[in-house]
């Protein structure tokens, strides 16, 4: 068995440089990332029932007012995605802000934003769906299978 003493010394480079590096990598503060993340999104979803049991007070089904209250947090959020608010807000929160839905807003509007200096098709319109796109295929996909395997259950 030869030894390539060039890949040696490369591993041993690389190796070095990890550790080197580890030096100044700040450790992530897990618990105080969690406690952020949770109390944001709560907040997130405590205002959003809130003002969802307020339309319902004022009239409106429950069914629409949850709809109401949706296409809201996704108008924010794209709001605050183009002023460029939403990023200093997800990198405080985490994933209390990127879960809901108004993540996929950010992920949908922060392309579009970078590239419409390439026009409105092949800038805007192309990288519109270049986050969010394969989670709607997988999400639309699974929904087709586990529509399917019920429609065949029900069938017995």
């Amino acid at each position: 068995m030869k030894v390539d003493k060039q890949e040696v010394k490369k591993k041993d480079v690389a190796k070095a440089y990890e550790k080197y590096s580890k030096q100044f990598t700040p450790k992530p503060t897990y618990f105080s990332n969690c406690l952020k993340a949770f109390i944001v999104g709560g907040l997130v979803c405590t205002v959003a029932y809130y003002v969802s049991n307020f339309l319902v007070g004022k009239g409106l089904p429950e069914k629409d007012a949850i709809i109401y209250v949706t296409i809201g947090i996704v108008a924010l959020a794209q709001l605050l995605t183009g002023f460029g608010v939403f990023d200093s807000i997800a990198r405080f929160a985490g994933a209390g802000v990127i879960v809901p839905i108004s993540g996929f807003a950010n992920s949908m509007v922060a392309p579009a934003i970078e590239f419409k200096k390439e026009g409105p098709v092949l800038g805007v319109g192309a990288k519109l769906f270049s986050i969010a796109g394969p989670v709607l295929v997988c999400g639309i996909t699974s929904a087709t299978i586990v529509g399917v395997i019920y429609w065949i259950i029900g069938l017995f």
